[in-house]
């Protein structure tokens, strides 16, 4: 009993093994599973596949037929030990024949008893394998039911010869004959063969009775032992080598099975009419039909068939008829409600006569890698925010269109689009919201567009369409105009009222360019000219815009040299004190007299330096100078200098303003900085550090254009400013009749007092406005009712003349005025002259011809035989008079220009 617990314990792990791994062939395990012709091929008749309630149907009847063959060596008693009891009733008769006598009463009884204890075998056999872990009744039943029939059927055989009745020859057979049987039932079980053994030629060395008999026996018996012994330890050496076996076809199962479960693989097989006998689990689920749906049908029924996959249809059909193998054959699954993609890989089969039987193969699942790379695509080909074409390929369908093989064919329009004010929505709701308005955009632009032409998105707020084929300039006009339309209606964003608008600039090929440089540059010179000639229109490419952009680049390079050698300069206008005309300080105001041009407005010139990064070193110029002409003046008189968003996000700002004012020797806070609001678009950490360090250098800080931009009142609580100023919008029309402006400004000083900051009213012109600023509660004034902006030689001047300014400049301001020469006929007091009009307005005009009238004479002016208006002169000198209307004019209903300047033909 000792010696079977070793093989006891190997066997165990064994069977656990192979209960917890069903036992399932699967194509792919041996290498010599599928060969050609010719590659010692195997049969494969028996290989089979099985749903997974076959497999454990299958496991429980592989265990069951590896414990009969005698695998289950732990057990004393094997299962089919009761068939010792049909070999001992078998037996009798055929001793009795060959005898040709009855057995006796006693011998007859014996041989039933044997009989009965080994079919009662049946019984023991379950008990013991039920119960527990070396139980010991069970154990001794079980040897009892192995060595009474074995001892009983050799008692019955040698009693029999003894009383003469069996000769014995006979009975020598009949112990051998039950000793085959036990060696053959009771494999692997060595020591329930040697006691078998021993205990058959024992009863018949004892029934001899002779010394010769027992000395045999005992001969036979030291011989026996050896050989059991020998079989013991062989026994072992096979057991281990087949546990080694079953581990590895168990790894390699797992292995094979947690491959199929996880879904990155599958495996197939069909057999020679190309039907599928067996599929992966895993792509059963995918097909969503129930197994027998899918296996007995053709294996080429998975795919789908249709044109958008013929070639991959006739190139996995070409080699299943073929008999070929195929590698990773990219095909589209029959998946229902999704589309799905395979890899798939199979080589055939054939039989140990080289017959072919069918196809094995593996599988993967190339969805997801098929849709990365459409993704991939389509980020190469499509704007991701708008889903419109992007500039590649946009650029490829042009250069399609003009590398077309016939010359009619190469004709197309370029429309480039840049939208106006988009910059404005970013600046004040931000760029989320800019990004929602730039897909309202895409979509309002593909509906204006429809199936005339291709719409993409080059970057930011650029558009492009392309225009194939010939158009009349009257439909491109015609369609530009319904684009900049519909772009130009209001927008809904984050429940806002947003309203923007559109330039665009056009080009035709081949007239206009026969590359896509050439043709693209030119629609941006086009478009260019659209902005500069007001925006919210289009503009045709001509020649003459070339000459333009050669104006801005040698304005660009000039302005470097401007830079290089000194020919900037900064001009003053002086801020004065609302309450006491004094000179409270002056603005610093960029002016640039250019050697071949003469003064250029900063217009002309301030968004070239800031297009092409320049605007930083003419702002840290400008800190440098305005700080060296601050030291020249009186102590109680400050500067304001324009510092740019740009200059603003350096980080160096705070030691080049200290280096600044360490060189001229001013105290810091006589230098206030004008920041605009746009500085708080990237409202972060970095800019409360740069107010910080900028305070503690000492500087002043004024919040320049204040209600203009992002005009939100929240950075004003955090924000250290030292004053706000009012934009001359506001103050500009303030003094007419229903204007909200006053309104505003009063709530601006009202704010900026309780803040305990100052405020300057900026572009006051006329002294109604003077009036009504200082009304308002402003602190200071700036404007042309005082000065306009002069050299540090005229400040010189100023400041010598003393603290106080006058202002001077109309009592109020008068409408826009249009130049022109047209004469006229005036009458008043029954006289008639003859005059001309210089400038005219809804209001009054200007009148040449008559000399020193008076203020308050009233003219009858003639402009045609059916147009005569009522006038007062208001003022007087020399030849020329200024009046004002009884009632304003119609312009344009009296045919005189509103919008566009008056010349010489109305003469």
């Amino acid at each position: 009993m000792g010696g079977n617990q070793p093989q006891r314990q190997a066997i165990g792990g064994r069977e656990e093994a192979r209960e917890s791994v069903p036992a399932i062939v699967r194509p792919g395990l041996s290498s010599d599973q599928s060969r050609r012709p010719g590659e010692n091929p195997i049969d494969t008749t028996g290989v089979t596949r099985r749903s997974e309630g076959q497999r454990r149907k299958t496991a429980t009847r592989n265990q069951s037929v590896s414990k009969e063959a005698g695998w289950d060596a732990e057990y004393v008693l094997p299962h089919n030990w009761w068939v010792t009891g049909l070999a001992i009733a078998a037996m009798m008769p055929l001793a009795a024949l060959a005898s040709m006598s009855l057995p006796s009463v006693l011998i007859a009884a014996t041989a039933l008893a044997s009989t009965a204890i080994s079919l009662f075998s049946r019984k023991i056999a379950p008990w013991e394998r039920a119960a527990k872990a070396k139980a010991l009744a069970p154990m001794i039943l079980a040897w009892i039911s192995i060595l009474i029939p074995v001892a009983g059927h050799a008692v019955v055989l040698v009693s029999w010869g003894m009383n003469g009745g069996l000769n014995w020859p006979w009975v020598v057979a009949g112990i051998i004959s039950s000793n085959v049987m036990c060696i053959v039932l009771l494999r692997h079980r060595t020591y329930q063969q040697l006691a078998c053994l021993w205990l058959s030629w024992g009863i018949i060395a004892i029934g001899f009775g002779s010394f010769d008999a027992v000395a045999a026996l005992i001969a036979a018996g030291v011989f026996i032992t050896l050989v059991g012994r020998y079989q013991i330890e062989q026994d072992r050496v096979d057991m281990v080598a087949a546990q080694a076996r079953e581990r590895e076809r168990n790894r390699a199962e797992d292995i094979l099975r947690d491959y199929e479960e996880t879904g990155q693989g599958w495996f197939w097989e069909t057999d020679r009419r190309g039907l599928l006998t067996y599929l992966s689990p895993s792509v059963i689920a995918v097909l969503k039909r129930p197994p027998s749906a899918i296996l007995g049908k053709p294996f080429i029924d998975l795919f789908d068939l249709n044109d958008d996959n013929r070639d991959g249809e006739r190139t996995l059909t070409f080699h299943l008829s073929a008999r070929s193998s195929f590698q990773e054959l990219g095909t589209r699954a029959v998946a229902p409600g999704e589309e799905r993609w395979w890899s798939v890989s199979g080589r055939p089969a054939y039989d140990s006569f080289q017959n072919f039987v069918g196809f094995r193969g593996s599988g993967t699942d190339l969805t997801e890698k098929k849709r990365s790379a459409e993704n991939v695509n389509r980020l190469a080909q499509y704007d991701s925010l708008t889903g419109l074409a992007n500039r590649f390929q946009m650029q490829q369908t042009l250069e399609k269109i003009l590398k077309a093989p016939l010359e009619q064919h190469r004709e197309c329009s370029v429309f480039l689009l840049d939208l106006d004010r988009f910059k404005h929505v970013n600046d004040t709701l931000g760029h989320p919201a800019g990004d929602a308005l730039l897909k309202q955009v895409a979509d309002r632009l593909t509906r204006s567009v429809g199936k005339q032409g291709r719409v993409g998105r080059l970057g930011g707020d650029e558009f492009e369409v392309i225009i194939h084929g010939r158009s009349e300039r009257q439909q491109l006009a015609q369609l530009a105009h319904e684009i900049i339309h519909a772009l130009s209606q209001p927008y809904s964003i984050e429940g806002q009222r947003v309203v923007i608008g559109a330039s665009i600039g056009i080009a035709v090929a081949p007239a206009n360019g026969e590359t896509n440089e050439s043709l693209v540059r030119n629609s941006d010179l086009a478009l260019y000219a659209a902005k500069d000639g007001g925006r919210g229109r289009y503009h045709f490419y001509s020649n003459d815009l070339h000459s333009a952009a050669e104006e801005r680049s040698k304005v660009e390079e000039d302005l470097r040299d401007a830079i290089a050698n000194g020919s900037l300069e900064l001009f003053y206008q002086p801020v004065v004190c609302s309450h006491d005309d004094t000179i409270a300080g002056f603005e610093a105001l960029l002016r640039w007299n250019h050697p071949t041009r003469g003064w250029l407005s900063p217009s002309k010139f301030i968004h070239i330096a800031e297009d092409t990064g320049l605007i930083s070193a003419i702002g840290e110029w400008a800190i440098r100078t305005a700080c060296n002409d601050l030291a020249q003046w009186p102590e109680n008189i400050r500067c304001a200098v324009n510092v740019s968003p740009v200059q603003f996000s350096n980080p160096q700002l705070p030691s080049i303003i200290t280096n600044a004012v360490a060189r001229s020797g001013i105290a810091p806070s006589r230098l206030e900085l004008e920041i605009t609001e746009s500085v708080f678009l990237n409202d972060d950490e970095g800019t409360d550090a740069m107010f910080t360090a900028l305070k503690r250098v000492g500087v002043r800080l004024a919040l320049d254009d204040f209600g203009t931009g992002y005009s939100s009142l929240g950075y004003l609580k955090k924000a250290p400013f030292d004053k706000i100023k009012i934009d001359q919008s506001f103050v500009r029309g303030a003094t007419e009749p229903g204007s909200r402006n006053g309104a505003i400004i009063t709530s601006i000083t009202s704010l900026a007092k309780a803040l305990g900051m100052d405020t300057t009213a900026e572009g006051v012109e006329t002294l109604d406005e003077l009036d009504l600023v200082r009304k308002l509660g402003c602190s200071h004034v700036q404007g042309y009712i005082y000065s306009k902006a002069v050299n540090t030689t005229a400040i010189a001047r100023l400041l010598a003349s003393g603290p106080q300014m006058k202002a001077q400049g109309y009592r109020s301001a008068r409408g826009p005025r249009q130049t022109m020469l047209r004469k006229v006929m005036l009458e008043t007091g029954g006289q008639f002259y003859n005059a001309k009009i210089r400038n005219i307005g809804l209001g009054g005009a200007m009148i040449e011809g008559l000399w020193n009238v008076p203020p308050g004479t009233t003219f009858n002016v003639a402009f045609s035989a059916s147009k005569i208006v009522s006038a007062v002169s208001i003022w007087s000198e020399d030849d020329r008079m200024g009046v004002q209307f009884s009632e304003p004019l119609d312009l344009e209903a009296d045919g005189l220009p509103r919008n566009e300047p008056v010349g010489i033909p109305h003469v």
